[in-house]
């Protein structure tokens, strides 16, 4: 099928053909337990994608994962597995350049499996723009972006914790801006917490909230009003994604904008999202929409229908989180900033150079690909735990 490349000359396309693809899963522990409604983590786990050129040249990639496959269906497992048994044989030999072919090709190879595919494009992307010394967001239309706003996430539980972790934040000049997690603890206790962090912070930071799927509409539509009277900027995916009728019912009804996350993997449910009416804003992960491509795809949908954009993350290493940034640059809109503050929150990264944070921003590596390079000696290092 005819697709779009690159301008190389002639006598370098062969030089593009992708030699070897190699998956390693890493864990890394996080500096402090990450809560979730509906898991816990002290370490995050990768896929890292080493891909190779036949002119010599490697791309990285990543996929990630929160406590195994309760967040979605993929684990770190079962994404090696499905790259190594099926991605990597789909695309050994092929044009590295012909991105929209390599998507063709591994969605013939297997279904969904969007964080595996998603490690093996923005390895793609890398390798082609290191090899042509240009940034990964020029084959995506050009940066519009040299840094974006970035949030911190409070996820510990404990508000006298998070309370200390904001200030610290706030005084280094990081992030102003915080999610808190929601939905573990009863929710009579996280509203508790909730007023005493908007007192502590109150002029000096916004808050928004997260509640991952845990509420049902009844129990939201008590909460949402308190989350209104604390200045909550949003709230993300406060029903289970099924739900896109009770997410419409309550956006009716609420003052506080509401975010799609969990219920937008591909396009089809970013429209299905626009034509019930079921959010203001949508979180866009590479992992959940299988690539530099498709998130770029599902924006378009989400910008079609009036729907804000917002960056959200998987607790990304610098690897993961440069591929999302370069995605994130090119969007015309991104009106909710973006949360990849994940490089921070591990106690070490993979990269030789980690992703530079200041003034409340997050900068877009400049250098080509995906702007990163991988530390081979803490891959190793992390590598099966």
């Amino acid at each position: 099928m005819p697709d779009s490349r690159p301008l190389v000359p002639a006598g370098l396309q062969r030089d593009f053909a992708i030699a070897s693809v190699l998956s390693t899963i890493v864990d890394i522990p996080t500096v402090r337990r990450h809560e979730l409604s509906s898991l816990s983590v002290t370490a995050q786990s990768y896929v890292i994608v080493e891909l190779r050129l036949e002119n010599g040249v490697e791309g990285i990639g990543e996929a990630a994962t929160l406590g195994g496959p309760r967040w979605s269906e993929e684990s770190v497992e079962s994404i090696k597995s499905t790259i190594d048994a099926y991605l990597a044989p789909a695309l050994i030999g092929a044009p590295a350049d012909r991105f929209e072919a390599a998507r063709t090709r591994m969605d013939a190879a297997a279904k969904r499996n969007n964080a595996a595919k998603a490690a093996i494009e923005s390895a793609l992307f890398d390798a082609v723009g290191k090899t042509l010394g240009i940034s990964a967001v020029q084959f995506l239309g050009g940066a519009v972006r040299e840094s974006m706003p970035v949030l911190w996430t409070l996820a510990s539980g404990d508000p006298t914790q998070e309370i200390e972790e904001a200030e610290k934040k706030l005084a280094a000049r990081l992030h102003d801006t915080f999610k808190v997690k929601i939905g573990a603890q009863s929710p009579d206790a996280d509203l508790a917490r909730l007023r005493r962090l908007a007192s502590a912070l109150a002029d000096r930071a916004s808050l928004i909230v997260d509640a991952n799927q845990a509420w049902d509409e009844t129990t939201a539509l008590r909460c949402l009003p308190v989350l209104a009277e604390l200045g909550v900027r949003l709230v993300e995916q406060p029903l289970p994604a099924w739900n896109l009728a009770g997410m419409a019912r309550l956006r009716a009804r609420s003052t506080v904008p509401l975010m799609a996350d969990e219920c937008v993997f591909s396009t089809h449910d970013m429209l299905d999202v626009a034509r019930t009416g079921a959010a203001d804003v949508v979180s866009l992960k590479l992992v959940k929409h299988g690539g530099l491509l498709a998130t770029r795809d599902v924006a378009a949908v989400a910008g079609a229908a009036g729907i804000g954009l917002y960056g959200g993350c998987l607790l990304e290493s610098s690897i993961g989180a440069a591929a999302h940034l370069q995605v994130f640059a090119g969007l015309r809109d991104l009106a909710w900033g973006c949360e990849h503050f994940g490089p921070q929150i591990l106690v070490d990264d993979l990269v030789e150079e980690p992703l530079r944070f200041a003034d409340f921003r997050i900068h877009v590596p400049t250098r080509p690909g995906l702007g990163v390079t991988l530390d081979h000696d803490k891959l190793r290092r992390y590598a099966g735990g």
